[in-house]
């Protein structure tokens, strides 16, 4: 007897592990919709055709799956157990936890290693939105049916950001992350030992305003001293 893999969300006690409690869906969705997409910079050079285009950054993946819900096997009268006793424990991943003031880091998962993407174990994701539609009622207006539409987005700890900077190109060795006060010059007196180098550093990070620099950003630091 072949047992199907149940889809799943289990809520992870920190960002970075795969521990925590979960939370398994009453019937496997029918399909799932992945997205990503990239953010290009358009660069005009007087006299071109079309403008050169650069990359700027990846965008984070998204993902929108589809879950059924169904009551009616304890009966449709007006006694009924109501569906939001299943959808609310969905409804309320968006919801933010009274311990972090978040909405809680996720690993949605289903089929075990065979998950698609880039992830084999699963999609680490916040919910960003659930979307219910009730489609079934008892006697009196108990909701007895529902579907509901998850909106997950992809979460990346910062550590695993730094991990996966590690180009295969001798230019691109090294990331750093931007102080509370940071200027680019003073990083790239620290990276560099010299504040004129900080161009190389703007450059590589497709800075245009050297004087809005947030603390928090990861740049990418081009390995060598400035020539």
């Amino acid at each position: 007897m072949t047992v199907l893999a149940k889809a799943r969300f289990q809520r992870l006690a920190t960002p970075s592990d795969a521990t925590g409690s979960f939370l398994d869906v009453q019937y496997n969705p029918t399909e799932l919709s992945f997205s990503k997409a990239a953010q290009i910079a358009e660069i005009p050079v007087p006299g071109l055709d079309t403008p050169l285009l650069q990359y700027v950054r990846g965008q984070a993946e998204t993902v929108s799956v589809e879950l059924f819900f169904d009551s009616t096997e304890e009966g449709t009268s007006a006694a009924a157990e109501p569906v939001t006793g299943r959808t609310d424990k969905f409804y309320n991943l968006i919801k933010a936890d009274r311990a972090t003031h978040a909405p809680p880091v996720l690993l949605f998962s289903w089929g075990g290693t065979a998950f698609p993407g880039a992830r084999r174990d699963g999609f680490r994701c916040v919910v960003t939105s659930v979307r219910q539609q009730f489609t079934m009622f008892a006697p009196n207006g108990v909701p007895l049916r529902a579907k509901l539409t998850v909106d997950l987005k992809e979460y990346k700890p910062l550590t695993l950001h730094l991990e996966e900077l590690g180009f295969h190109s001798a230019d691109h060795t090294k990331a750093t992350v931007t102080r509370a006060g940071d200027t680019i010059g003073a990083i790239a007196y620290r990276e560099y030992g010299d504040a004129r180098a900080w161009r190389r550093i703007a450059d590589e990070n497709a800075i245009t305003d050297p004087l809005s620099l947030r603390a928090g950003t990861v740049l990418r630091i081009p390995k060598g001293a400035a020539s």
